[in-house]
C-alpha cells in the first residue's frame, strides 16, 4: 500500500516529479494537459526523457498515473464531445506509452436524463475506440463518481456492467472514498467497508482496483455531493480511513490525496503524515 498525491505538472511532466520528491510521496497523480480544455500538445522529447529518468531515480517509475480532462462525457448527445473526448482519452494513453505512466483515471460523464441503459452501448463503444488507437497495454481507469444527478458510475453495478460492455482487461478502477460516502456506500467504519467491498467483488471485481482517491468528505453520507476535505476532519474520518485501509481489497492499492490541503494549496505534507500513521495503524 503505497501513499501518495496529485502533484502539478505546471512547467512541464517532470517538474511533476520534483514536486513529488518534495512531498516525499511513493505514487502520484499528475495532468498530461490543462484539465479545463481540450488542448493536446504532446510534451517535446527532452521533457519526456527528464520525466522517466527522474521517476525511475525517485522509484516511481512505475507508480504513476494521469487524470483525464474534465470535459470529458462518453455519453454526450454532442457528437463533436464525443471526438473530443474520445481523442482526449487516446491522447493520454499516448502518453502513457511514451512515459511508462500506468494509466489515466478519468470520469465517464453524464447521461443528462437519457438513463444509464440508453447510454452504455455509446460509452462501450467509445472506450473500444480510445483501446484500438493506443500502443502498448496502459490502463483506462474509471472513477467512481459522487452520485450527482444523471453523472455515470455513481454505483459499483455502472461501473462493472460498463467493464463487462468493453471486455477489455485494460479497463480498472480508481475508487474516490469521498465520491464513494456521497453517493451511498457507508465507508465510516468496518462493517460498512466490508458491505461496500463485498458489492465492489460482486459487480467489479477486487483484482480490477488499481487506485484509490484518498478523500475526506466535506458532505454527509448520501450527499449526493463532491466536496474533498482534508484528511480526518470531514465525515469520514480517521476511523472512516482506519477501517478502509484494514480491508483486504486495499491491500496492494496506491492510496493519492486530492485534498484542499491546510493552506488550500492542494495535498501537503501534513495530510501525508496522517496517511502513513493510517497505514501503520491498519497494517502493522
Amino acid at each position: 500500500m503505497r501513499i501518495g498525491a496529485h502533484v502539478s505538472s505546471a512547467g512541464g511532466l517532470d517538474k511533476a516529479i520534483d514536486r513529488a520528491v518534495e512531498l516525499e510521496v511513493e505514487c502520484l497523480q499528475l495532468f498530461a494537459s490543462p484539465p479545463q480544455g481540450w488542448a493536446m500538445k504532446p510534451p517535446a522529447p527532452e521533457v519526456v526523457a527528464a520525466f522517466r529518468e527522474k521517476a525511475a531515480a525517485a522509484g516511481l517509475q512505475d507508480q504513476s498515473f494521469f487524470h483525464g480532462v474534465y470535459l470529458v462525457n462518453l455519453a454526450t448527445e454532442n457528437p463533436e464531445n464525443l471526438h473530443k473526448g474520445v481523442a482526449s482519452l487516446s491522447f493520454y494513453l499516448d502518453r502513457c506509452h511514451e512515459t511508462g505512466v500506468k494509466g489515466v483515471i478519468f470520469h465517464v460523464g453524464s447521461h443528462k436524463g437519457a438513463g444509464f441503459d440508453a447510454v452504455l452501448p455509446q460509452i462501450a463503444g467509445a472506450m473500444k475506440e480510445v483501446l484500438a488507437r493506443s500502443d502498448g497495454d496502459s490502463w483506462l481507469i474509471i472513477e467512481n463518481n459522487a452520485g450527482q444527478g444523471a453523472q455515470i458510475a455513481g454505483n459499483f453495478t455502472e461501473i462493472g456492467r460498463i467493464m463487462d460492455a468493453v471486455g477489455s482487461p485494460r479497463v480498472k478502477v480508481c475508487l474516490d472514498t469521498c465520491h464513494s460516502l456521497s453517493a451511498g456506500y457507508d465507508l465510516r467504519n468496518e462493517a460498512g467497508v466490508a458491505a461496500a467491498m463485498d458489492e465492489f467483488r460482486r459487480e467489479v471485481g477486487w483484482q480490477h482496483l488499481v487506485a484509490v482517491h484518498a478523500n475526506d468528505s466535506k458532505t454527509p453520507l448520501g450527499s449526493g455531493v463532491d466536496r474533498h476535505e482534508n484528511i480526518g476532519e470531514g465525515h469520514l474520518g480517521l476511523a472512516g480511513f482506519l477501517a478502509i485501509m484494514k480491508h483486504p481489497a486495499f491491500q496492494a492499492v496506491p492510496f493519492m490525496l486530492e485534498v484542499p490541503g491546510m493552506e488550500g494549496k492542494g495535498p501537503d505534507a501534513e495530510n501525508m503524515r496522517r496517511l502513513r500513521e493510517l497505514r501503520t495503524a491498519a497494517l502493522g
